[in-house]
């Protein structure tokens, strides 16, 4: 959430404006600016309006707000996969399908891990050679 009221006291930082609180409130009745009372203090400290403010002085507020936003969101490994795999050929995504199939997603991970690179592509098992996949050239 962005901010939008201002103390006083958080405005002397700013260049353009006094340099003590009490000539920001000076300036700030002077110019009208909207102010409300602070919410959780006792006395009289205000808050003002970020619109009421001069431009210039709300370009400044906002650009030193901006870092406060980001928010880093994680991407969902899920999705990133299924982004890879639409990009691959016909041929690539049914290599990689077989060598899950035959190997196994804990094969592929080691060889991840390891950077081992994986075996290009396995015959088709026939009869009698199931378990004896062998690299074809």
């Amino acid at each position: 959430m962005k901010k939008i009221w201002y103390t006083a006291k958080e405005l002397i930082e700013i260049s353009g404006l006094p340099s003590s609180p009490q000539g920001v409130n000076l300036m700030a009745r002077r110019e009208g600016w909207e102010c409300r009372k602070k919410r959780g203090v006792q006395g009289k400290a205000v808050e003002y309006l970020l619109d009421s403010l001069p431009e210039e002085i709300q370009s400044q507020l906002i650009l030193s707000d901006q870092s406060i936003d980001y928010v880093p969101q994680r991407p969902d490994p899920f999705q990133i996969w299924k982004a890879v795999y639409y990009q691959l050929t016909e041929d690539e995504s049914s290599k990689i399908v077989t060598y899950i199939l035959r190997e196994g997603l804990s094969a592929l991970l080691i060889q991840i891990e390891t950077n081992v690179a994986p075996r290009d592509h396995f015959e088709e098992p026939t009869e009698g050679n199931e378990d004896n996949c062998t690299k074809t050239k």
